[in-house]
């Protein structure tokens, strides 16, 4: 089993720049207009990956060295997979697992709950069956699926002239304000997980990016619902 994070919006960071003078970009800002992938996410170093919290929000990244300063722009998608547990057997079929709970809270804790508001879906993929890995899948075709999303991001350039997740928190009350059944299923979740404004603002957009995937010209409370439950992979803080 493996948990996948998804971070729609922006991020920017900068690894591997030496102690020199010059600064450079690194590794995230050489990603910008593309998509970087973390893998074992837990296994980076706690202070770099809480350094990726402001550059989240910027898409940008600024460099200082004692001679000058620099700023490189990073704005691109984060892909991140991590196992549930160290062993990586928690909820697997089998029982293998033998993390006690506290092992699995310390693991689970190197990802901090301020750095994990930024990332909008948390999906959990279980391990398949070896019946399910000998079968054909039967989902869209990559090009069924291609062919939505562009639909989608026009809709987006039509109704606002840009893509919904560099939408502005006055801009997500004006266009992505769900009905009275998606208000109320978000109030309740606001409640009961104790979410930051952040945190609401990021549901707003993604359940307002479901809606446009789904041709929808409001946001309902079955967007909402499914927006809101791509935030519970990771044990609700």
């Amino acid at each position: 089993m493996q948990l996948f994070l998804w971070s729609n919006v922006i991020l920017a960071f900068n690894f591997g720049n030496d102690s020199g003078s010059t600064p450079r970009p690194g590794e995230i800002s050489l990603a910008h207009g593309g998509v970087l992938f973390l893998d074992e996410l837990p296994e980076f170093d706690r202070k770099v990956l809480e350094v990726l919290r402001e550059p989240l929000e910027s898409g940008h990244i600024t460099i200082s060295r004692a001679a000058r300063q620099a700023d490189f722009p990073a704005r691109f998608q984060l892909l991140a997979a991590m196992n549930p547990c160290p062993c990586g057997y928690l909820g697997h079929a089998s029982g293998k697992c033998r993390c006690t709970p506290d092992m699995v809270a310390r693991y689970q804790d190197r990802i901090s709950g301020p750095l994990l508001d930024r990332i909008d879906m948390q999906i959990q993929v279980g391990q398949l069956a070896q019946d399910e890995l000998t079968r054909q899948a039967d989902g869209e075709s990559s090009a069924a699926i291609a062919a939505r999303v562009e639909r989608a991001r026009s809709v987006q350039t039509a109704r606002q002239g840009k893509a919904n997740h560099l939408l502005a928190p006055a801009e997500i009350d004006a266009l992505c304000k769900p009905d009275s059944g998606g208000e109320q299923l978000l109030r309740q979740a606001m409640t009961r997980f104790n979410w930051s404004a952040r945190a609401y603002h990021r549901v707003l957009k993604l359940a307002r990016t479901i809606a446009d995937l789904a041709g929808e010209a409001a946001v309902g409370q079955s967007h909402v619902a499914e927006a809101v439950q791509y935030r519970r992979a990771l044990r609700e803080r």
